[in-house]
């Protein structure tokens, strides 16, 4: 199986049922050995792309390979088996996978200096060969690492563990002067509502006394 992070969109092919020449990332979940000397299968192992360079499949992508890691026991596992990918623009990719156990992620590879192109598509691709292998994705979440700004122009800083939103202490004291803000016009309102009702009181008090006196 294979996960797709690439410029062009997903298209039929030799390379785990891709496209080959590429331009972006691949991630590769290979589980047949074909002819890699050394290397203990199932293999993960991930390949940039240049749009110009052929996956060799004859070698499991020996010449091609950026990172990877034996992943003994992802097949089978009694547990869903998860892979968390995580890349820094411009710095570093990280992969990390979780067969062994629940809430137990075991570090794959991590490489530096990997730039994938800005506007890329999230794909996912298999193939069988002489054996075959069954693989069910189940949910797929992705996570934004860096700040980003809210609608309302508060800064929010992502927490990439949970990824949960946090409003900085910046965003609460914001919170807090337009609080203040409404609080006072809130005030104002109220004081124009008694106002206006006492005048409507007074008024009729008037009105009462006026007549009564004719009576």
């Amino acid at each position: 199986m294979a996960l797709w992070l690439t410029k062009q969109r997903a298209m039929g092919g030799p390379v785990f049922g891709s496209t080959d020449k590429f331009e972006g990332l691949g991630i590769f979940f290979d589980t047949y050995k074909n002819n890699r000397p050394g290397v203990t299968f199932p293999y993960v192992m991930a390949m940039l792309g240049d749009g110009k360079t052929s996956y060799d499949k004859d070698t499991d992508g020996k010449d091609q390979e950026l990172a990877g890691c034996s992943a003994r026991g992802i097949r089978g596992a009694s547990i869903p088996t998860k892979a968390r990918l995580t890349y820094f623009q411009d710095k570093s990719l990280k992969l990390e996978l979780q067969h062994k156990s629940a809430d137990e992620w075991t570090f794959c590879f991590e490489t530096s200096g990997i730039t994938i192109p800005s506007v890329s598509y999230l794909g996912f691709s298999a193939e069988t060969g002489e054996l075959s292998d069954d693989f069910d994705i189940i949910t797929v979440e992705t996570k934004n690492l860096y700040e980003t700004q809210s609608a309302e122009g508060t800064r929010l800083e992502v927490n990439p563990d949970k990824g949960k939103k946090k409003a900085s202490p910046r965003v609460k004291a914001e919170r807090r002067e337009g609080g203040g803000w409404g609080w006072f016009f809130v005030k104002i309102v109220a004081l124009i509502l008694v106002g206006g009702g006492a005048y409507v009181g007074w008024t009729w008090y008037k009105s009462n006394k006026r007549h009564s006196r004719f009576d």
